[in-house]
Order: C-alpha cells, then structure tokens, then sequence
C-alpha cells in the first residue's frame, strides 16, 4: 500500500470507521476488527480493494426519509494488523491512534496460538479486554 493511500483510509477510518475488539462467536474471546459503515458504495468499495474485508448492505427500514447504508468489516488478523500498521501514523483522532497502538503491541501478548488459556494468561486477556475498553 503506498503512502497516500494509506493516509486516505486512515482518513477515512477517522471519519467513518471503527477500530474495535469483537466477538465473532457467542463463547470466543474478542479480537480485532475494523468496520467503516457509509452510505457511499464507491467510498468502501475502494477501501475494500486495498484491505479486503466483507462489504454488507444494510436493511433500510425508512427508505423515503433515508438513503441506502453500507458496512465494511475487516476481521482477519493478519489484515487488520496490516492494515493497523499501515495507518497508524496518519490516524488523527486520538482515541482510534490509542487503540491502534494499543492492539499493535499488546494483542499477541496476550493471545494464545491455541486457544487454551492458563489461568494467569486468561487474567492477562481479560485485563487487556478491560484497559482497551476503557481508552
């Protein structure tokens, strides 16, 4: 990704986008994940040919008084690491630059490859959740 396309989708994050830690299964620990929702299709379409990630149309419950939205989710690990690393130094809102760095050098402390968590590490994990949530 060149420089300025990763300033632009971290504008646009800025913006627009989310970067979080979410459950993607009822009994999982969270994880990372960004969401860009819009309602210009072209916008996300652009940002999801340079970071991948699933673009879904929301239901429009009011279509006379409101115009179509989009969301676009990025999950994968690797992708968001990426994609983290990437525009960190462009992001300009404080609270999104927090967590960005926070997830780029605290996650895979605390995440186990297999899943299986000593009863110190599951401390760890839940301690991180709690001091992310709170940035």
């Amino acid at each position: 990704m060149k420089k300025w396309e990763a300033s632009y989708i971290a504008g646009v994050i800025d913006g627009e986008g989310s970067i979080m830690l979410t459950r993607m299964h009822k009994n999982e620990f969270r994880r990372p994940c960004i969401s860009i929702a819009s309602t210009d299709l072209e916008l996300l379409q652009y940002v999801q040919s340079h970071t991948g990630g699933i673009l879904v149309c929301k239901k429009n419950y009011y279509p006379v008084m409101h115009k179509k939205s989009f969301t676009l989710t990025i999950k994968k690990k690797d992708i968001v690491f990426y994609l983290l690393n990437q525009i960190v130094p462009f992001l300009r809102i404080h609270k999104k630059r927090k967590r960005a760095l926070f997830i780029l050098k605290e996650y895979n402390n605390v995440t186990s490859r297999n899943g299986k968590y000593t009863p110190e590490l599951l401390n760890q994990k839940l301690l991180f959740e709690k001091r992310f949530f709170e940035l």
